[in-house]
């Protein structure tokens, strides 16, 4: 039987970092993996996919209708060939996950394919094409999440389906439905938006991405109103029937009055569930909750001390930037030093275009704790680099504490909120005021422009271009 100092079941983002910086550490590490590829959810069906297919569907829809307006004039009608992207974004889930494959070659990591299974705290059965055991002397789950649904929905996976589905339709959709306002109904929506499907979404919350500061949401909302969305809030889904090739949606409105929808193709992106099926954790004597997370200290170790877990199967965002910096923190924690995470200072990004992103606390969290602050904002239009690539929807918006000047929270939603956000953590990181980053240069003509406009507007009524 081989024996390890850390092994890690499952191989997502969370798990293949921890292992990595496990054997960096010195550290014998293995890790287990139930599929056939290494990388979980978000390189296979998940972050990696989505994004590919964000990217090949805004070329399209750049040069169906802007290139013109650019001065780029295309012979002949444009054409999709949903086959190709398709397999365009598979070929880039290829060269990720074989990146992977080589990260752990690399670091001398020991890959077992199968179901890691504990048999007790410090051995795991792996059930592949044969059964294997090892003894580990800690041990990370890892295990991601599945996506959720509702009790009534039956998936038949063809018409009515998940997001894994989404990802590789033989068709275009003519009428997209999709149960969920959140991150991954928005995004895969916006695809087949851009390649020329009607999308209706249906939210049971008040507002899309309900998650997020109020203000980006009410911006999202009317930004994808004009790109033709049909958007609906506060409303109860109650069944989904398919009919042929025709997919039918019940659903109350806030009034209470049914309204129907009909579609071909229904999305159902009702959130995430902790995935934690064949682990026998109460063999090691590890506590799982009612709703399937894995209960775990400050330290994220669960009630057998020498396990952890990490990523989507204990409480917070399900992020893949969130399970890799526990990743590191547990393994640094096994090898006997002090890790720290700050949770607030992890943002949270939504790849719509423009893009979605945040970091810290939202209004209503502030005003909720009482704590009183003050705002600066800065409209991206007033940017001349968002004048130059047409880019013109979307702001940034700064919260500070109204004594101590201390960047509280930053919400933004524009062209490439999803790096800029980068900008707001570090300055969060080193606890600065919205002066400073009002007095730090920012490159000219740029979208983090906005950044510093904003922190001058927080600071007083000092915004230069507005």
């Amino acid at each position: 039987m081989n024996s390890y100092d850390v092994a890690i079941i499952g191989s997502g983002p969370g798990g293949y970092v921890a292992a990595i910086r496990c054997a960096q550490l010195g550290m014998k590490t293995a890790i287990i993996e139930k599929y056939a590829t290494l990388g979980g959810t978000c390189l296979n069906v998940g972050c990696i996919p989505s994004k590919a297919l964000l990217d090949s569907s805004h070329h399209y829809e750049d040069a169906v209708k802007h290139f013109e307006e650019h001065g780029i004039d295309i012979p002949g009608d444009i054409k999709v060939n949903l086959e190709k992207m398709i397999a365009r974004k598979q070929s880039v889930v290829d060269q990720t996950v074989g990146g992977i494959d080589f990260l752990m070659n690399k670091n001398k990591i020991d890959v077992y394919r199968g179901v890691g299974s504990f048999k007790d705290a410090t051995h795991i059965t792996i059930s592949g094409d044969e059964t294997t055991e090892i003894e580990a002397k800690n041990t990370i789950i890892a295990t991601g999440s599945k996506p959720s649904n509702l009790p009534f929905i039956h998936l038949d996976k063809e018409r009515i389906i998940t997001s894994t589905e989404a990802l590789k339709l033989k068709e275009i959709p003519k009428h997209l439905i999709v149960i969920g306002g959140g991150v991954i109904g928005l995004e895969l929506g916006q695809v087949y938006k851009r390649l020329g499907s009607e999308v209706t979404v249906i939210e049971y919350l008040d507002r899309i991405i309900p998650t997020m500061d109020a203000g980006l949401s009410k911006e999202l909302t009317k930004v994808l109103k004009k790109q033709k969305f049909n958007i609906n809030i506060s409303h109860k889904v109650k069944s989904v029937e398919r009919k042929g090739n025709e997919v039918i949606v019940k659903a109350d409105d806030k009034k209470g009055n049914e309204i129907e929808f009909k579609g071909d193709y229904c999305l159902v992106s009702v959130g995430r569930r902790p995935y934690t099926d064949g682990l026998n954790a109460a063999a090691a004597g590890v506590k799982v909750t009612d709703r399937g997370q894995i209960e775990v200290n400050d330290h994220l170790q669960t009630s057998a001390k020498n396990i952890y877990a990490i990523g989507d199967v204990v409480k917070g965002a399900m992020l893949a930037h969130k399970a890799e910096e526990e990743g590191v923190f547990v393994a640094e924690t096994i090898a006997g030093q002090k890790p720290h995470i700050d949770y607030n200072l992890i943002p949270g990004v939504v790849y719509t275009w423009p893009e979605v992103a945040s970091v810290g606390k939202t209004e209503e969290q502030l005003q909720e704790a009482k704590v009183e602050y003050k705002v600066g904002s800065f409209p991206m239009r007033a940017l001349g680099r968002s004048r130059a690539s047409m880019d013109l929807d979307g702001f940034v918006k700064i919260l500070a504490d109204k004594k101590t000047d201390e960047i509280l929270g930053v919400h933004m939603i524009g062209a490439r909120a999803a790096d800029m956000i980068a900008e707001a953590v570090v300055a969060m990181e080193f606890r600065a005021s919205a002066e400073d980053v009002s007095r730090m240069s920012h490159a000219h003509p740029t979208f983090t422009e906005a950044i510093k406009e904003a922190a001058l507007a927080a600071t007083g009524d000092r915004a230069l271009h507005m």
